[in-house]
């Protein structure tokens, strides 16, 4: 029956894709921004008292997180006005894991996405790409060097621009706690992630498992809470992928 279409489409995804987690569990021990405190968990409620229930205290950017546009640009965009249509996208899985291997200050460039492009065809219109680095795989995600400074990969200016001006994207990921690379950003500031969120766009920071994910044919899912006039949150995506990419 036609009303039916969907539950049936359902079915067949669930025979016919795989499922991958892109996001980190939520523990005083995930991997967030070095700038932010471990989240703390108490017991408010357990079983004696007839159901459990615990009190969680964290920042809004916490773990695998979404940034609205109004976290670096004041008056754009907060999270509750992202759309719902928003949050189910066609998703480009660009990969520069080898350069970041030979280069951990690496920042992904136009040129990158243009070759990209050259082998698996155009980014459509409203995607969500995100840059596979692997830096998810590393235990230690900041990377510091004997002065402190953070070394990790991250967008190029350029790219993001492209991203926006000539596809018309709807968000970026990365497995980064920041857009910018440190390199970068040390000596022009957060412009890429303040371009990004300026053009009313989200990002989705610290993903991971994108090594599992072809490079064009699935979809990402993005699931946060509809926090009202926030400018981020903790987030769960999911890719469906075809369960012969592999």
């Amino acid at each position: 029956m036609e009303e039916r279409k969907l539950w049936k489409e359902l079915d067949n995804w669930k025979k016919n894709c795989k499922f991958v987690e892109l996001s980190y569990e939520v523990s005083p021990t995930t991997p967030h921004w070095s700038g932010f405190p471990d989240m703390s968990v108490t017991k408010k409620f357990d079983y004696a008292d007839g159901f459990r229930v615990h009190e969680f205290t964290l920042v809004s950017q916490y773990g695998t997180h979404v940034d609205a546009p109004s976290h670096f640009v004041e008056g754009a965009r907060e999270l509750h006005t992202v759309l719902a249509e928003e949050l189910l996208l066609p998703l480009c899985v660009v990969d520069v894991s080898q350069k970041v291997a030979e280069n951990v200050d690496y920042a992904a460039t136009e040129q990158d996405l243009l070759d990209w492009e050259a082998k698996w065809g155009q980014i459509p219109q409203r995607a969500f790409v995100a840059l596979r680095s692997d830096w998810s795989k590393r235990e230690d995600l900041d990377n510091l060097d004997e002065n402190g400074n953070k070394h990790f990969p991250g967008w190029d200016i350029s790219a993001l621009r492209f991203l926006v001006e000539q596809r018309n994207v709807a968000a970026i990921g990365h497995e980064t706690s920041d857009t910018d690379a440190p390199a970068d950003s040390a000596k022009h500031g957060y412009i890429g992630e303040y371009y990004i969120l300026e053009q009313s766009r989200y990002q989705i920071e610290l993903l991971r498992n994108l090594s599992e994910v072809p490079p064009v044919g699935s979809l990402i899912f993005c699931g946060f809470p509809r926090a009202k006039d926030a400018a981020g949150f903790t987030a769960r995506c999911i890719a469906i992928c075809p369960n012969d990419c592999d």
